[in-house]
Formats: structure tokens, C-alpha cells, sequence
């Protein structure tokens, strides 16, 4: 089958108008295993195939598409690189998106491959060409853009390219083409700035992240709302959250958050009533659902409510204990009765919601305040497996850790709290006896 392809792909060559020879060479491809055309990846000529893209013929352009699909799946990324580097980067221009969406799709498959990627990065022409793909009408088009430029940022090569070439320039000229590629230009801006601090660092240094910011303040609601989910992805990272603190992003936020009921357009970019009732939904489900569904609740919980103690502002603190309120009408037991079920999965996914709350004040509070609560967290006999364990020795240590646990637990119980930390997760208590004379 591969022998009668090579066949085929030399009748298209030697023709004029080879629609019929296309035809069969098309349907003979999808019958061809992968690894027998990478066989014959050496004899394959597609130069013919690239040319006939030129011709204006939407069914001549839809074959040879397809065919090139299949066939540049066979090639190596490097030969790619470096045998068809015009081809691409003409493809890159054709007035057909589905050429545009074929070129980015093999770009992406060599920026991928280590050997291969360098062959673009030294194609200043190439990285140009992909940034005004962002700005066309076609998303499709636009996203495979987006994700090959992302990719190429991975690396300190990739991004020293990226920014050697002016690229820059090209995407503060496109961004000004409309709204829609403005936030694909923050899109990529945020992707690249989440790869590494250095990949920040850059995107800063253009001004773009600056520009992004700004419209956390504009008066359309609608940028408002695009560029707050946007940062928000940003703020995923470590060091992204570093920045947006630093500058004052997540302060900002919070006064967003605080004057959102005098705000008639918040519900646009805040999570309100609708999203009070998913998280009671959530409490909901994490008590009555399947055990598996009540982890992924308790999980999902955990993560929505652990705030870093440098992200601790009043409006950040009042908004998680405000989630907390939403999940149930007393979510502390809900969750101390969710602990003490005899699954080992849903007593440690139930301590990972006290650990991820541990560190608040107003949580601390709630903990002192339940009875019995300072004394289920120190007992040690309720806890027989190791992971068990493990997940009630990262509450002690989130809560005897804390900063404001002394003065809002008092003393005696921090000293409690100290001490199980300083015996560690497993410690047993010795059992004293006491000898009696003449006993055998």
C-alpha cells in the first residue's frame, strides 16, 4: 500500500491536473499504517503537493491538505525544520484557514522537539508570521497561535527569541486590530508569564502585563470581566502571585469584591448568588454523595479555601470565611461528622478542609468556640493509619504554626498543640506499670 502511495504521489507530480490522481491518493492514505510511511519518509516529494495549495480550488486545497496531514506525520520534526521551512512558512499567509491550521499544527509538532525547535527560533520571519495568525477572524487559527508561541517560551532559547525579534512590536500592533485579539494578545501574555519568573520578568518589562492590569479599572464591564479571569490564571503560580501582590493586583481585587454591592454589573465578574448556590451544593454532595464524590467535593473544598498567610487581607480572610458560611448551616461539624465515618479516604479528606483553614483567624475562632473540637484535634486514639495520621499531623502543624493560634486558642492549648508536633505523627503514649512483690 505505502509503494502504490509513492506511486500515486508521482502522478500528481508529473501532472497538470491531478483532482482524479488526488482522489485516490487521499482514500489510499487512510489504508496506509503510520509507521509504513514513515518507512518510505525519504522518498516522499511534497513539493508538488505545496504547490497545488496556490491554485484556487477549494476541492484541489481540501485533498492536498488532507494528504499533507498525513503524509508530514511521517517526517521527522528536524527534517521538517529544515527541509520545508519555506513551504511553512508560506502556509503560514495562505487565505485558507484550513492550510493556516495544517502549518500550525507541524509547527507545533517541531517546537515540541528539542533537536528541531532551533530551526524556528532562528526564523525571525517564521515567529512573525505566527504572531499575525493571532490577529486573523479564525479562533481555531488563532488558538494553534497562541499555543505554539506558549510552547516556544518553555525554554530561555525559546524566550530570548521571542523577545530579540521584536515580536513584541508585532503584538501591540495586532492587539490593536479589535477587543477579540486584544485579549488573545493577554491570553498568550499571561501563558508565557505563567511558564517561569523570567518569562514574567520579560512580559512586564514590554509593558503588555502593565496594559492588562489597567483594565481591572476600566469602565467596560465586559474588558473588566475578560481581564479579571485572566489574571486570575496568572495568579495560579507562585511567583505570578508574588507579582500581583507586590503591585498591589489582589489589594485591588479585594476593593472590587468590597464594592460589588453598589456595583449594578458584578455579577459579570464576580461569583455571586449562583455561586453561593453551588457551594452549598458542594456541602451538600460532600455528605450525602458516594464516597468517591464526597473526596472530590472535600478536595475541590480544600483548595478553594487554603489562603497563603501573605495573601491574608481583611477582604481576602472575610471572603473565604464567607465561602465557608455558604457550604453549610454549621459546615464545622459537617465536616467533623464527615471525618469520623469509617473510611480512611473521607477522615483525611476531612482534615485537609481543617488544615486548609487552619491558618485564618476567624476559622481558628470557630475551632475554639466548638466544644470538644481543641480535644478532637490533639486525641490521638482516633486516628489507626498511617495516612491518617500523617493528614492529623498537618492540621497540628498548620494550626500550631499560626501566628495568631496562642492568643486565640490561649496558652495552655498552643502548649498542647506544640507538644503533639514535637512527638510527631505517630508517637505512642507508654503504658507505666508498676511491679507488685511477689508476683510471678
Amino acid at each position: 500500500m505505502a509503494a502504490q502511495a509513492l506511486a500515486l504521489l508521482r502522478e500528481v507530480a508529473r501532472l497538470e491536473a491531478p483532482l482524479e490522481e488526488l482522489r485516490a491518493l487521499h482514500s489510499v492514505l487512510q489504508a496506509v499504517p503510520l509507521n509504513e510511511l514513515r518507512e518510505q519518509a525519504a522518498e516522499l516529494r511534497l513539493g508538488p503537493l505545496f504547490s497545488l495549495l496556490n491554485e484556487n480550488h477549494r476541492e484541489k486545497t481540501t485533498l492536498c491538505v488532507s494528504i499533507l496531514e498525513r503524509l508530514l506525520q511521517a517526517m521527522e520534526p528536524v527534517h521538517m525544520a529544515r527541509n520545508l521551512r519555506v513551504d511553512l512558512q508560506r502556509g503560514l499567509i495562505h487565505p485558507d484557514d484550513s492550510v493556516k491550521i495544517l502549518t500550525l499544527s507541524q509547527i507545533g509538532r517541531i517546537v515540541e522537539n528539542s533537536d528541531a525547535v532551533t530551526e524556528i527560533l532562528n526564523n525571525a520571519e517564521l515567529l512573525k508570521q505566527i504572531v499575525y495568525c493571532i490577529g486573523g477572524e479564525n479562533l481555531s487559527v488563532a488558538k494553534a497561535a497562541i499555543k505554539s508561541l506558549s510552547r516556544i517560551s518553555l525554554t530561555q532559547a525559546g524566550l530570548e527569541a521571542l523577545f530579540e525579534s521584536n515580536l513584541l512590536d508585532d503584538l501591540k500592533s495586532v492587539m490593536k486590530t479589535n477587543d477579540i485579539v486584544r485579549y488573545r494578545v493577554y491570553e498568550l501574555i499571561v501563558e508565557i508569564s505563567s511558564v517561569s519568573p523570567e518569562s514574567l520578568n520579560y512580559c512586564t518589562t514590554s509593558g503588555l502585563v502593565t496594559q492588562l492590569l489597567r483594565e481591572l479599572t476600566g469602565e467596560d464591564v465586559l474588558v473588566r470581566a475578560t481581564c479579571i479571569e485572566m489574571v486570575t490564571s496568572l495568579a495560579y503560580t507562585y511567583h505570578g502571585r508574588q507579582y500581583l501582590a507586590q503591585e498591589g493586583v489582589i489589594d485591588q481585587i479585594s476593593n472590587i469584591i468590597v464594592g460589588a454591592d453598589s456595583d449594578p454589573f458584578s455579577s459579570f465578574y464576580l461569583p455571586g448568588t449562583r455561586f453561593e448556590r453551588l457551594l452549598m451544593r458542594i456541602g451538600h454532595q460532600s455528605k450525602n454523595a458516594p464516597v468517591e464524590l464526597k473526596i472530590r467535593c472535600l478536595d475541590a473544598i480544600s483548595s478553594l479555601l487554603y489562603l497563603p498567610p501573605e495573601q491574608q487581607t481583611d477582604d481576602l480572610l472575610r471572603m473565604t470565611e464567607s465561602w465557608f458560611s455558604s457550604l453549610s448551616r454549621d459546615p464545622l461539624e459537617l465536616f467533623r461528622g464527615i471525618s469520623s465515618q469509617p473510611f480512611p479516604e473521607l477522615h483525611c479528606a476531612a482534615l485537609k478542609v481543617f488544615t486548609a483553614i487552619a491558618n485564618q483567624p476567624w476559622a481558628q475562632k470557630l475551632m475554639f468556640n466548638s466544644p470538644g473540637f481543641v480535644e478532637y484535634v490533639v486525641d490521638r486514639s482516633v486516628e489507626h493509619d498511617k495516612a491518617s495520621k500523617d493528614a492529623k499531623y498537618e492540621l497540628v502543624k498548620a494550626l500550631a504554626n499560626s501566628k495568631t493560634i496562642a492568643e486565640i486558642f490561649g496558652n495552655p492549648n498552643y502548649l498542647r498543640l506544640r507538644t503533639y508536633l514535637s512527638e510527631g505523627p505517630y508517637y505512642v503514649k507508654p503504658v507505666s506499670t508498676t511491679a507488685v512483690e511477689g508476683a510471678e
